[in-house]
C-alpha cells in the first residue's frame, strides 16, 4: 500500500511575486523576522534609518568615474573597462541588479574584448553603500568569473561591510515586491 501523498495545489508551489524570494539562503528565524517587520511596516522606516542618504550619481559618465576610481584602487591589473552604464532593460526579477559582458570581436587579425558593467536604473536613487555593492559585485567578476569563496573573498576586500550591504539590499528589494513603492523617492519624479 503507498501512502497517501497530498495532491499539490497552487498554495503549496512558491509563488511567482513573494517577496520573500530575495532572502532564499537565509535561516528560518530570519525570514520570520523580515515577515514580522513587513507586518508591521516597519522595515521602510529600519532601512531609512540605517540608510538616511541616497548617492549622487546620476549620469552614466558619472558612474563610468566611480566605478573606474574603485576599479583603479582594487583591481589595476585586470583588463580596462569599455563601457559603465545604468540600464533600464534590467530588471530585478530576473535577478539582475547589474551585469557585467565581455562582447569579442575580430579587428583585422586581432580578437579584441571590450568589457562592459551595467547598473539597474532602479538603483540610481539608492544609500550609496547599496550602489557601491552592486559595483564591487560586477568588478570582481572581472577577476572571479564564478561565485564561488575567491569571489566574495575579493567583494568583502574591497568593501568590507560587502555581506551587510548585500542583505540590506534584499530586505529593500523585498520591501519593493511587497508594497510597491519605493523608500527613497526618485528625483527625476518629483514635482
Amino acid at each position: 500500500m503507498t501512502p497517501h501523498r497530498p495532491a499539490r495545489t497552487a498554495n503549496t508551489l512558491p509563488r511567482p511575486t513573494d517577496p520573500l524570494r530575495y532572502l532564499t539562503g537565509y535561516s528560518p528565524a530570519v525570514l520570520e523576522q523580515v515577515r514580522q517587520l513587513l507586518a508591521s511596516d516597519r522595515l521602510a522606516s529600519l532601512l531609512q534609518q540605517r540608510y538616511p542618504d541616497t548617492h549622487n550619481i546620476r549620469s552614466d559618465k558619472a558612474l563610468f568615474d566611480y566605478v573606474q576610481a574603485l576599479k583603479a584602487e582594487y583591481l589595476r591589473s585586470t583588463e580596462p573597462l569599455n563601457k559603465v552604464c545604468f540600464d533600464s532593460k534590467l530588471h530585478v526579477v530576473q535577478h539582475a541588479l547589474g551585469t557585467h559582458t565581455s562582447v569579442s570581436r575580430v579587428q583585422g587579425s586581432k580578437l579584441k574584448a571590450k568589457r562592459e558593467i551595467r547598473v539597474a536604473s532602479l538603483f540610481k536613487n539608492v544609500p550609496p553603500e547599496f550602489l557601491r555593492m552592486i559595483v564591487v559585485h560586477e568588478l570582481a567578476h572581472l577577476k572571479e568569473k564564478a561565485h564561488d569563496k575567491a569571489f566574495y573573498q575579493l567583494c568583502a576586500h574591497m568593501e568590507p561591510n560587502y555581506h551587510q550591504y548585500e542583505f540590506d539590499l534584499r530586505l529593500y528589494l523585498t520591501h519593493n515586491e511587497a508594497t510597491g513603492q519605493r523608500i527613497w523617492s526618485d528625483w527625476s519624479e518629483t514635482p
